[in-house]
Parts: C-alpha cells; structure tokens; sequence
C-alpha cells in the first residue's frame, strides 16, 4: 500500500506543473508526442520488469541462459533503430515509421500474452521420474518434489545434493540424494517458447522503426533559436519517465498477482493507447515527420505495390531473419564483436585522413573516449532488468512490494530528480562551474559502482533467510540514477557536436552501438551472478546471496576505479572539446534526455 500511496504523490506533485506547462506554453503536438512516447514506455517497462522472471520460472531457463537472452534481446533492440531511422530519413518520414513501429510493438507485446503451458522439470533417481511441483511467480514461487502424489520441500544438502524434507519411511527415495546420482531435465511447451521468440522479434523489429524517430519530431516542432526548445525536451523526458514508472508498479503487480499474460496484456494495452493518441492526434504536429518526397513514396516499384508498402512488407519479412538471430546468442556476440572492430577502424581512418585539422581530430578522440565510458556505465546500470531484478526477488525482504516493482525505483527518483539536476547545471553554468564531460562521465560512473557496493557492504544485516534490507536497494537505485544523471542526457548531446560534421550519422551509429554492446555483456554478467535453481526458484538462498554479492562487487570496484580514471584524465584532455559548448548551453543546443532503454 505505501509504494502505492508514494507513486500517487511523486506523480502529483511533479505532474502537475508539468502539464500546465504542456497546456500553456508549447505546441500542441508535444502533448501528443508526450502521451504516445509515456504509453510506449509504459509497454516496454511493464515488459521488462518481469521478462527475467518469465525466463526463469515460466520457461524454466537457468540463470545464465536468462542473462544471455534477456542480453541478446536488447542488445538487438538498441541495433534496429539504425535501420528504422534511415528508412525514415529517406523514405517513409518519421510519422508513417513511428505509426508503423507502434503497430508491430502492439502485436508484438499482445503476443507475449500468449504464454503457453509452463515449462515442466522432472527429477530422475535410480531410474525412477519425479515431477517437480511449481506454483507462484517471483518472490512467491513455491516449489515441492511429487513423491507417490503428495508434494515435499526440498533443499541443498550438506556437501551437495539434495535433502528431502519430512519424507516418510519406506519412501522409493532416499532423503538425501548424493550429487552426481539424480538428473534433472525440463521441458518447454513448444507453442509458449516459439510464442515468445516471435513476441521479442516484433517487438525489437517495431522499436527499430518507432524509437529513433519519435524523438526527432519532437526536434521538429520548435524552429532553431526557439527558447522553448529546451523546456519542450525537458517535459517530454518526464513523459518517459512516468510511463516507466508506473509501468514497473502496475505490469509487476498484474504479472505476480494474476499471472504473466496479465502484466504483458497490460502493456500491449499501454503500447495500443500509446498508437492511438498518435494517430489521432496528427493535426497537431503541423505537417511534421511528413516524407520528404511524397510522390517517390506513392508510386508503384514492383507491379501495383508502392515503395511504402514494400518497406512495410520488408519490415514484416525483417521479423523472420531477426527471430532466427535472436535466439543464437553466440551469433549475436559474434556480430557485436565484428562492429567494434570495423568501428574502431572507421574511427582511426577518419581522425587519420576525414579530420583536416589537430581541433577536430581531438574532438574526435573526445567523442571515442565518452564512448567508451558509456559502454562501461551502460553495463553496469542495466544490471536493474537481470540479476538486480533476481536479486531483489530472491535476497531481499520486500515488504510487501513485488519484486518487479522495483524497477520503479530509477524511474521514481528520474521524476523527483531530473529537476534538480537541471537547476544545478544551469546554476554552475552562469558561474563558468559546469563541469566538463569527461569529469561528469567520471561522476557518473563513479555513483554507479557505489551503488553496488552499497548492497555489498551492507551485508551484515542480512536476516535469517538471507535477505537484506529494502533501503540497500532502494540506495542502490538513488545512486544509479544520479550516476545517470551525471552521464546520460550529456553523452548523446556531446557526439553530435564534437564529430566531425561529415560522420554525424556515423558516430551516432557507433553511440547506439556502444549500448548495444553494454546491454548484451551486461547479460553475460547477470548470467554470472546467478546460481542454480530447480522449477525457477533458488534452492539455497546463502549461496544465491553470496553468488550475488560476489559479482556486484567486482561491479562496483570496477565501476569506481574506471570512474576514478576518467576523472583523473578529465583535467588533462578537457581542452579536447575547443570551445564545444556542454549539453544544454550555447544559442542551438539542444538537450538530448536519457535514452532510457529502447
């Protein structure tokens, strides 16, 4: 009741201000870029604060299989973008791609509904096959060994195996079992597993076409020098934010209490309301986002078919190639590991040979280094939809919460937070005090790594089940977000003024890139932090505890020490810059917001 009770206050007590300000003082169109942008991130949110769980209890993936596809998943959702924006750069414009984008989100999270039977475990001992009983989701799964009809706990034996509690005499199995002497084996219902894998292509192949390009008609309505610009991307930023946040309150609420189609339903739902209001709402956006060549659109390529309708076919037969690839995790990385290298080679023949002058090949190499420093925040901060996630529903007393819900948390502290550190910038700003990138990088990453580490080091006050204080994690969240603060809404502002004007675009690429990188590590990582489960729930609550905190510290230390490099370096190259105005500053800047997931 009191998460409740705190959503309803952060969302009046900052919402309202916010909505004067779309009613009085900007374009109408904002308002429904604003409302479109909040349902869609509603969808996606409400989505991932249960999509780990759904892995690793409903079909039965182990912790490090989970990581890797939840990592494969988003990683791809960061590299379609690149296609959706130039389709709509070229071709389409961006409102036929965003209401294309929206119409495949809205199958594709529908379709998430479509759940299947649970995956089944079965337990094998001396030839003899043993259903393993599951029943809850989250932090409520319970889960028991059919043994002759009736269900008995069991546990983590001492030197390994597995105990059997309360088992009577005369049972066909012995009460411990040695390790090495049982098999277990779990089945997916083929029509669940092959439902999801489709969801999670059209989804990825729908983001590709909305997200690169909704954001850019918000550019649209204001022309240069507009002074309402930057207030303009500032309201549009908490749009996204408040549909994340009550996304992971209300999807994490559904998928515990009523069951996972409910909390998925419930952002196709979000995603539809989210098309809705776009599409009815396109007088407002005075002509904005049209083709750039109506006629070429229009006229037909092959036979009868236009070339929109063959982009939109392209864009449906695209959900084939992208659903085989999303389940070949090593292909993905494979993939991945290829880009870097012909980035990296891209990167030094243009600071060899496109730059003309030492000034711009040194924004250049200033642009490469916030790179860089991304792809290691990044890494770190996405931890929330993995083994963050995990560990809140297996090593944290939750005090009536689902564990889903906190996700909520970063998006709380993003709506309470982000007007502070707008004043603050703009206060040092006036006074020749802001500090630059790379310092604020630094920061960031920094407060990354301490929130981390606040979990570990408070880990003394674990209770008898091994479970730690909610305030660790909510601390935890607190500092992700003003790490977040520090670095995300600087980092895609300063790529597009530090690279040479001739590879804007391209360094663009490499920026999402470089999230797409972090978001398939970051899933290696949480795989890492895991530990073994049978039915999707942990066996052995110390050794989950222990497994966690383990990779959460060496998180943290690494984030801490590469923060503390970064802040280090910033002294020497922040002449790096030659007079490029930081995010926010200067008579056209525009302030880019957290990205905030795809």
């Amino acid at each position: 009741m009191l998460i409740w009770i705190i959503g309803i206050v952060v969302t009046l007590a900052t919402g309202i201000p916010v909505l004067l300000q779309l009613l009085k003082n900007h374009p109408r169109g904002l308002i429904i870029l604003f409302f479109a942008e909040m349902w869609e991130r509603f969808s996606y949110y409400g989505m991932r604060g249960i999509l780990i769980f759904y892995l690793t209890q409903h079909l039965l993936f182990d912790d490090k299989t989970a990581g890797a596809q939840y990592g494969s998943y988003t990683s791809l959702v960061y590299l379609l973008p690149l296609l959706g924006g130039i389709l709509a750069d070229r071709y389409l414009g961006t409102r036929k791609a965003v209401a294309f984008g929206a119409l495949l989100l809205v199958a594709g999270h529908l379709t998430m509904g479509l759940e299947g039977k649970p995956a089944t475990q079965t337990l094998t001992y001396a030839g003899q096959t043993y259903e393993v009983a599951s029943q809850g989701r989250m932090e409520g799964r319970t889960v028991n060994l059919m043994v002759a009809g009736q269900p008995y706990g069991f546990g983590p034996a001492e030197g390994g195996g597995l105990a059997i509690k309360d088992l009577p005499a005369g049972a066909p199995l012995p009460a411990v079992l040695p390790e090495g002497s049982y098999q277990m084996e779990a089945k997916a219902d083929p029509f669940g597993r092959t439902a999801f894998f489709v969801a999670i292509s059209l989804i990825i192949m729908g983001v590709g076409f909305l997200k690169p390009n909704i954001s850019t008609i918000v550019g649209q309505l204001y022309p240069q020098g507009d002074p309402r610009r930057d207030s303009g991307f500032t309201l549009y930023y908490y749009g996204i934010n408040l549909g994340a946040f009550w996304a992971s309150l209300l999807c994490g609420y559904l998928g515990q209490s009523i069951g996972w189609w409910a909390g998925f339903g419930l952002a196709g739902v979000g995603m539809a309301a989210g098309f809705i209001v776009f599409v009815l709402g396109k007088k407002h956006l005075e002509g904005h986002g049209e083709p750039p060549n109506p006629e070429l659109l229009k006229k037909p390529l092959v036979g009868p078919i236009s070339r929109e309708w063959l982009i939109y076919a392209g864009g449906l037969l695209g959900v084939f190639p992208v659903l085989w690839l999303v389940q070949r995790n090593d292909i993905v990385g494979v993939a991945l590991i290829a880009s870097i290298v012909m980035s990296l080679l891209a990167i030094a023949y243009i600071v060899a040979f496109v730059c003309k002058t030492w000034v711009e090949r040194q924004r250049m190499m200033l642009a490469v280094v916030l790179i860089l420093g991304a792809v290691v925040f990044f890494t770190l901060f996405e931890q929330a939809g993995t083994s963050l996630n995990l560990f809140a529903a297996r090593n944290v007393d939750l005090m009536g919460m689902a564990a889903a819900q906190t996700q909520s948390f970063n998006a709380g502290f993003i709506l309470i937070g982000a007007p502070i550190f707008a004043a603050m910038w703009a206060w040092l700003a006036q006074r020749g005090r802001d500090p630059n990138p790379t310092l604020k990088f630094g920061l960031g990453l920094v407060q990354v790594g301490l929130g981390f580490m606040v979990v570990v080091w408070g880990a003394g006050f674990a209770d008898d089940s091994y479970r730690l204080p909610l305030i660790l994690l909510g601390m935890l969240y607190l500092l992700h977000t003003t790490g977040e603060l520090f670095l995300s809404p600087v980092g895609l502002s300063e790529i597009t003024k530090l690279s040479v004007p001739a590879v804007v675009s391209f360094m663009m690429a490499v920026w999402f890139l470089a999230s797409s990188i972090a978001q398939f590590v970051g899933g290696l990582i949480a795989g890492a932090a895991g530990t073994e489960t049978v039915g999707g729930q942990v066996l052995d609550s110390r050794a989950s505890l222990e497994s966690s905190l383990a990779v959460f510290s060496q998180l943290g230390l690494w984030g801490i020490g590469i923060g503390v490099v970064f802040i280090a370096i910033s002294f020497f190259i922040k002449g790096w810059a030659h007079g490029v105005a930081p995010a926010g500053e200067g008579p056209h800047a525009e302030p880019v917001p957290a990205d905030r997931g795809a």
